[in-house]
């Protein structure tokens, strides 16, 4: 019996950052090599960082790229390792796998189908091998020229193939040539941005792939933040025969993350033989009809029994997914882990010391003060106080903090973390309530952020006499209700900036998604900051999040991580408000608008599926058949309207993460023409229809 173990490998990478990248990759190639294994597959493009952008044109880059490579090699003697590198060839650049083995680099297997929807744009950079094509490149080996392309890689006698990322998820697949060529093993190196449910369909593909094959399927990601807006959630999948045999953890806080898997390549090649439709035998040469692959052979010996490594008390557990993977809180859980990775290594990363969120009582605000929590409680579960220290070591007094603190328990250390790094500002107006800052308070006392507040009336009633005196008149509310509403917001801006600077934090913005779709937003006031985590998350999930806090909370393996929180009561009880108008007016954010689920039922329509406005009334009156027909007509008109008018904020929104395929950010998903037409002949149309 011979028996493959692979190890598949995640790395939390950062663009351009050589001798850090190079550093994370030998880690994890040590440990792998420690756990006995001899083929290990790391992520797509991790030599240089998956999200370089235009900086992947630069030849210094590339050059940087082949040294990184060859220094890794160097590293690599007695195993077989993939790598993820740009390469390139002739006059364009392709993006590239490298096959290292046994201290040489043997082959670079080039990607085929470039991702281009949505927030990926590697066509901008990268060019699409032609299918059935090998060539030469020059550099990356001492005088010899060296094999790219369409490459099956013989290693010792066990075939093996590559499909990177995209390549899998198209129908007409090298994958499939491989099998038809004997293949015993195909790895997919991916940088596979995360979106809620998205895993569930990379497992599928992965265990179809090994079923149709007859191989063994194996897939790793990219792991973190690694460039700013894009999320990795470092997954890793080995399959075989239509069976996962093993899978890692997702969203870990490490440096990378390995998970194990010894294929039985007798098995893999008994299976194949009895169920793959392999037709006539497949012979070089021709074109992909023939099957035609360069076949790059190198000796290598292979262990003939591995040695023992560390498997979960459970072996089920090594293949079956977590508990919240597949529960009915998902997407919740989702949530709840991808957001607080993206914020720590912004943080980490950006060299900040901290965060500042200006908090105003409400669901948004809130929100963010508890994923900033939970960033520093998943990571000091995750990496313990050495490791936290390790990483947050750029922090001036950190580690004498953990030191002071190594009598406190995981839950009192992770609220003394947060008062250190988290500042939570209430900016009180003559429109604001006891309620909301007892609200905002409640929820920095819980967590442990720092709490400041102060009121802004002075600022507020100088800038309105000021323009008043100049114009010539006195502001009041039935004249310039915009505008007295708006200042009040932005007068709150100066000083929180200035808490932020005079900390070295970063100011967190807390607009949320179905805000930046209709511009129920002050530019320059609530939009302060310079990330936007939550522009990418509607309403009605925020505040169904916040129930969920409230009454369950997120657990790891049975223990709190963060709550339950029944204090967050003091929120979830009251009806979202701007808290601009006078109290008497009796102001709430649905009031403005519409009813949130509504809204964002309207936003998916119109914008996610394309539809103009009279289709999208007809699709909402099946969904919410409670209100009367001109009622929702008058919401589609408004939120139409809306959305025209503010394509200018969107496109002045912070940064904000990719949570989900219902992205508005127009920098990197959601393209809209700032000057339209504003559907006006659509809209005339639809209320004279209403109103016949």
């Amino acid at each position: 019996m011979q028996v493959v173990r692979l190890a598949v490998a995640t790395v939390n990478q950062t663009p351009l950052d050589w001798s850090g990248n190079l550093r994370r990759m030998v880690v994890a190639i040590d440990d792998a090599r420690e756990q006995g294994a001899q083929l290990i597959c790391l992520p797509e493009l991790c030599v240089t960082g998956y999200g370089c952008e235009d900086m992947h044109f630069a030849v210094d880059v590339q050059q940087a790229a082949i040294d990184v490579v060859r220094k890794l090699a160097e590293h690599c003697q007695g195993l077989a390792v993939v790598v993820g590198t740009p390469v390139f060839v002739d006059s364009s650049l392709y993006n590239g796998a490298a096959m290292i083995v046994d201290g040489e680099i043997a082959g670079i297997s080039l990607k085929q189908h470039m991702a281009t929807d949505g927030i990926h744009y590697e066509s901008r950079w990268f060019r699409p091998w032609p299918t059935d094509t090998d060539d030469h490149v020059h550099g990356w080996l001492d005088g010899d020229a060296l094999h790219v392309g369409d490459l099956l890689y013989d290693v010792g006698g066990i075939k093996i193939g590559i499909e990177i990322c995209r390549d899998a998820w198209v129908a007409r697949r090298i994958g499939a040539q491989y099998a038809r060529r004997g293949a015993d093993i195909v790895l997919n190196p991916s940088a596979s941005h995360f979106a809620f449910g998205k895993q569930r369909i990379r497992e599928r593909f992965v265990l179809e792939s090994s079923r149709a094959f007859g191989v063994a399927y194996a897939y790793c990601n990219l792991l973190g933040n690694e460039s700013g807006r894009s999320v990795y959630d470092g997954g890793r999948l080995v399959a075989c025969g239509g069976k996962m045999i093993a899978r890692g953890s997702l969203f870990g806080y490490g440096d990378h993350g390995i998970t194990i898997a010894d294929i039985d390549i007798g098995n893999n090649r008994r299976i194949r033989v009895q169920s793959l439709d392999a037709g006539p035998r497949l012979t070089t040469g021709g074109g992909w009809s023939d099957g035609w692959l360069n076949e790059i052979e190198r000796s290598f010996e292979w262990q003939s029994q591995p040695v023992a490594f560390k498997r979960p008390s459970n072996p089920q557990a090594w293949a079956n997914p977590q508990a919240w993977e597949i529960s009915s809180d998902n997407k919740l859980e989702e949530f709840s882990r991808a957001v607080p990775l993206a914020l720590f290594d912004y943080l980490r990363k950006s060299r900040s010391h901290g965060f500042v969120v200006s908090a105003s009582g409400g669901a948004d605000s809130s929100a963010v003060a508890l994923l900033v929590a939970l960033s520093i409680r998943w990571a000091l579960r995750e990496l313990g106080r050495d490791g936290l220290a390790e990483r947050l070591d750029y922090l001036p007094g950190i580690r004498a903090l953990l030191a002071e603190s190594e009598n406190l328990e995981e839950a009192e250390l992770a609220k003394r973390l947060t008062h250190e790094l988290l500042i939570c500002v209430y900016q009180a107006t003559r429109q604001s309530s006891k309620k909301t800052l007892d609200a905002a308070h409640t929820v920095a006392n819980c967590i442990g952020a720092e709490f400041l507040d102060w009121n802004v009336d002075a600022m507020v009633d100088s800038y309105v006499a000021t323009v008043g005196q100049a114009l010539g008149r006195n502001l009041d509310w039935q004249h310039d209700d915009i505008a007295l509403q708006n200042i009040q917001a932005r007068a709150r801006g100066p000083a929180v900036w200035m808490v932020a600077n005079i900390r070295n934090r970063l100011l967190l913005a807390t607009s949320n998604r179905s805000e930046a779709a209709v511009g129920y937003a002050t530019m320059d006031g609530d939009t302060c900051g310079g990330l936007s985590p939550i522009a990418g998350i509607d309403k009605d999930f925020l505040r169904q999040w916040l129930r969920w806090m409230q009454a369950t909370g997120v657990q790891d393996n049975g223990t709190s991580v963060l709550g339950p929180l029944p204090e967050l009561a003091a929120v979830t009880s009251q009806p979202p408000t701007a808290e601009l108008r006078p109290k008497d007016a009796g102001q709430t954010d649905e009031g403005d608008l519409m009813p949130y689920d509504v809204l964002d039922a309207i936003e998916r329509l119109a914008i996610r599926d394309k539809k103009f406005p009279s289709d999208t009334l007809a699709c909402i009156e099946v969904e919410f058949s409670e209100y009367d027909r001109k009622t929702l007509g008058s919401w589609v008109v408004r939120f139409f309207r809306l959305w025209c008018r503010n394509q200018w904020k969107r496109e002045r929104y912070a940064p904000s993460f990719h949570l989900d395929d219902e992205s508005l950010d127009p920098k990197a998903w959601c393209r809209f023409p700032i000057l339209n037409s504003g559907f006006e002949q659509e809209l005339a149309q639809l209320e004279a229809m209403l109103a016949g």
